[in-house]
């Protein structure tokens, strides 16, 4: 049957004209604009501080279930209120070339009213720099969905002649494939039928991603909708035929149709043809993966065995997804040289042995069935071998970089002979306590890791760099060979903290610190019981080791830092130091070193700060705070008065406010120490902060609970791989979206907080020229009775002490009442500043949800006023309207 173009064409232009030769075309489009502004540029969107419509993605399938049917309520239920279908369809035209000339003419209305919402794009390129391959899949998921949904709309619109039920129909059709997880799940089988559910297809664009199985997905439904439109609109033609159940048998083959259609979509879920359209393409496989595989030796296949659970929390269905399309392309790649096995696991079956042989466990992941939070076994564990090395991933989270991992874990196991890292013993104890840190399973995966006693001389050929965590905790013994160490130029990666939070399952805090005395090794009551521990070398100043690399390190004062980007973070005190290149006026990175050059944010807990001392060797900051930043002492950010017996630990002080001084200075966190002088070599990495290495940003970089991704970990192994010579997996590690945020709002705020900072100086300045003021009254008095020549001795020493005891609770209260003014002041100047935000942010939603309307509503008035013109001019002057003088 041949379909000619030029009717198609000429249906279409009288459905797509008289659709907007009404008010109510255009009010539609200000609806759905207006609605669409008020869904992407939420509360969550100034929470998230991203330049993207992940807001507007994840609302959208709702946001078509009603625009939608507003849309095609009238394609066929008007024709046939008014009587026209009968008319059209005995035009010579067939059925299918008028279904196609409808069906074209709402998409075109649907895809116009997707240009006028691109305004949230100018909103969006306004404040801040948006992925401009992520913006556009997301639009065209947006009107792929649209397009297909519109087939199920003209479906209800066929079914009545009312448009008002119509619209309601198009709800209850399109209202299936939106829903039709959540109705699974109430089947007991959401896992079967999630995967043709229109969230689920459309997941991938609002990512940078054009998957073939969701393209097949929306272009399948979109063809058994039309098919089913077609057979409705042949119901005219049934009577004529002697065939018996003739609609009976359009049933059939319209089920058909479905079940081919879903079969090749599900087919094509099990493919890895995916369109990466990401700034970065971080969703196809890096150059550095390619040139890896490239190198493998066909002589020593590597095996790669995937053990999988068949079905997964929806939490991990994604991952497991990319997982396995990953494999796939490693297993393609490789050829010959690399061979994937994957493995289905069931708990306590054989498989779940087999598993556990290699080290790889089931987690307990949290998730909600038919809206009940339960725990499920998960296995997403891989093991690497080879005929030199094996290397197990016992869990692929939500937030591990899939391609790093197994390429990693193939070089590692290629390579016949592994680097070694060494571990200092110190009081961090990083593998002598009940097991090893996350840092150390970690370097484990890529190198030979071995502790190191510091108690006797250090074999600097016994190991390719050395780690110490908190040299400041040695003896005197252990620090001078650490220190001749440090003087061969052989590599060393040290890690020192002025306030250690959280050492691993240790918690450290106050009684870890530099400063305290070191703490007791020996079992009994409480710690006693046995001989005093040894005392740290140069009082926990690390004085040696400092002068060895020629830096300075104040081991009783922290770094400070206002530039917060994260407001989900806000409660978090300013020790908490965000370093991140994102709307400071410094490069916190150094973007010419290899380790921070492709780093985007990380985050130091009471850091210190590192400085150059003299000239001698090349000092190079890798990590600096932004300028709206200082230094605290020690009894500044430390209340030692709130030391806990039981738990052995005192309590930073977030509530002396006033003593955090803003000096205007980038103060560098880390630093890279290189050179020769007289008498020694350096080659060195101090970073003044231990916390970045806990235990939790290694378990959160495998999770990805955090709606941040922290490149804390990545900094370390950049570290250590740098400082080995290995630069391999130094670009793959740090690769991940460019960290992209409201960059506009984020300058706006910071004046707000700036201002805010400078009232709560002036205002402790007030408060202690006001205190001051009060003990030179207690000093005069105190000269006055002195300077009395008439008392006698005894009697003045009387009065001396009245006076003071007096003037003393006189200040103290005095002190109470200048304190309590003073903190009403600092939260007036909070709430102040807390409204300033909260009201730009209302501004910018105000403004991003009108503006989008304003052209919609220009374009109908210069149609409306176009057409007044037009009927004016072909009135002829015989028929206007007389007007009496």
């Amino acid at each position: 049957m041949q379909i000619r173009p030029q009717v198609i064409r000429a249906v279409f232009q009288r459905n797509f004209a008289s659709y907007f030769s009404g008010v109510l075309g255009y009010l539609f489009i200000v609806v759905f604009v207006v609605l669409g502004g008020a869904l992407a540029f939420n509360a969550r969107f100034f929470t998230g501080n991203e330049p993207n419509l992940d807001q507007l993605t994840a609302w959208y399938p709702l946001l078509l279930l009603f625009f939608v049917p507003a849309v095609t309520m009238s394609v066929w239920a008007d024709e046939r209120k008014s009587g026209t279908d009968e008319l059209l369809f005995t035009l010579p035209a067939t059925e299918i070339e008028i279904l196609l000339g409808k069906y074209l003419s709402v998409v075109a209305v649907y895809s116009v009213a997707l240009v006028f919402s691109m305004a949230h794009v100018f909103v969006l390129t306004f404040l801040g720099n948006p992925d401009w391959g992520l913006i556009a899949t997301t639009y065209f998921g947006y009107w792929l969905a649209g397009a297909a949904m519109l087939s199920a709309g003209m479906l209800a619109s066929m079914l009545t002649a009312n448009m008002t039920v119509a619209f309601v129909l198009g709800i209850v059709i399109c209202a299936i494939p939106v829903f039709v997880g959540q109705i699974g799940g109430m089947l007991g089988l959401g896992d079967l039928l999630e995967r043709f559910s229109l969230q689920e297809q459309f997941r991938d664009f609002g990512m940078g991603v054009i998957p073939l199985t969701a393209l097949l997905y929306f272009v399948a439904f979109t063809v058994v909708m039309l098919y089913l439109n077609h057979t409705l609109m042949t119901r005219r033609h049934w009577q004529t035929r002697r065939e018996p159940a003739i609609g009976f048998q359009y049933a059939v083959r319209a089920i058909s149709v479905a079940v081919v259609l879903s079969c090749v979509t599900t087919w094509a879920g099990y493919s890895v043809l995916r369109v990466d359209a990401t700034g970065e393409r971080l969703f196809s496989l890096s150059d550095a993966t390619h040139d890896i595989l490239d190198q493998l030796d066909s002589e020593r296949p590597i095996e790669i065995q995937a053990f999988l659970s068949p079905d997964v929390p929806r939490e991990y269905v994604e991952t497991r997804k990319r997982l396995i399309g990953l494999l796939r392309q490693f297993d393609e790649l490789g050829g010959k040289s690399l061979e994937v096995r994957y493995v289905d696991v069931q708990p306590f079956s054989q498989q779940a042995d087999e598993a556990e042989h290699f080290g790889i466990e089931p987690v307990q992941v949290m998730t909600e069935v038919d809206g009940r939070r339960s725990e499920a076994d998960v296995y997403l564990g891989a093991v690497v071998i080879s005929s030199f090395d094996k290397v197990v991933v016992p869990f692929f989270g939500k937030g591990l970089p899939i391609e790093y991992e197994l390429t990693r874990s193939i070089q590692t196991v290629a390579n016949e002979k592994r680097h070694t890292v060494g571990v200092l013993r110190t009081d961090a104890n990083l593998m002598e306590g009940t097991r090893d840190w996350q840092i150390v399973r970690e370097l484990k995966k890529q190198y030979n890791v071995q502790s190191v006693s510091p108690s006797t001389e250090i074999d600097a050929d016994a190991f390719d760099v050395l780690l110490a965590v908190m040299p400041s905790s040695l003896t005197s013994e252990e620090m001078d060979h650490l220190v001749t160490y440090a003087k061969t130029g052989r590599p060393l990666l040290v890690f020192d903290d002025p306030f250690p939070l959280s050492l691993g399952s240790n918690g450290f805090g106050v009684t870890g610190a530099p400063r305290q005395p070191k703490r007791s090794g020996h079992s009994g009551f409480m710690g006693q019981g046995g001989p005093p521990p040894e005392q740290k070398a140069d009082g926990g100043r690390a004085t040696r080791l400092l002068e060895a690399l020629g830096i300075d390190w104040q081991y009783d004062a922290c770094v400070f830092d206002f530039n917060n980007p994260h407001p989900e973070f806000a409660m978090l005190p300013p020790e908490y130091v965000f370093v991140t290149n994102s709307g400071t006026d410094v490069e916190s990175f150094n973007l010419n070193d290899e380790i921070t050059k492709g780093l985007q944010e990380l985050i130091a807990l009471y850091p210190g700060e590192v400085e150059k001392r003299g000239s001698e060797f090349d000092f190079q900051p890798l990590l600096t705070s932004s300028r709206q930043s200082g230094v605290l002492q020690w009894e500044e950010f430390v209340d030692e008065g709130g030391f806990n017996f039981f738990s052995m630990q005192g309590t930073a002080n977030p509530r002396r406010n006033p003593f955090r001084v803003i000096d205007g200075a980038a103060h560098t966190l880390a630093a890279r120490v290189t050179g020769e002088s007289d008498d020694h070599k350096v080659n060195a990495i101090f970073v003044a902060d231990v916390d970045m290495i806990s235990d939790f940003f290694f378990e959160e970089r495998n999770l990805g609970n955090l709606s941040t991704s922290f490149d804390n970990v990545t900094f370390v192994l950049n570290a250590v791989d740098s400082l080995v010579g290995d630069d391999s997996f130094i670009e793959l590690r740090s690769r991940r979206p460019a960290h992209r945020t409201l960059v506009r709002v984020e300058q706006q705020k910071r004046h707000f907080l700036e201002a805010a900072n400078q009232a709560e100086r002036e205002a402790d300045q007030q408060a202690e020229e006001e205190l001051e003021q009060r003990r030179e009254q207690l000093g005069k008095r105190v000269k006055e009775i002195q300077e009395n020549s008439e008392l006698d001795p005894i009697a003045k020493a009387q009065m001396l002490k009245q006076a003071q005891e007096a003037e003393q609770k006189r200040l103290s209260l005095a002190e109470a009442q200048i304190e309590q003014k003073k903190n009403d002041e600092i939260r007036k100047i909070r709430a102040t500043t807390n409204r300033q935000i909260k009201s730009l942010e209302s501004k910018i939603r105000f403004w991003s949800v009108c503006l989008p309307a304003i052209p919609a509503f220009a374009l109908g008035a210069f149609v409306f006023a176009q057409r007044v013109r037009d009927e004016k001019s072909t009135v002829i002057d015989s028929r206007r309207r007389k007007t009496v003088a």
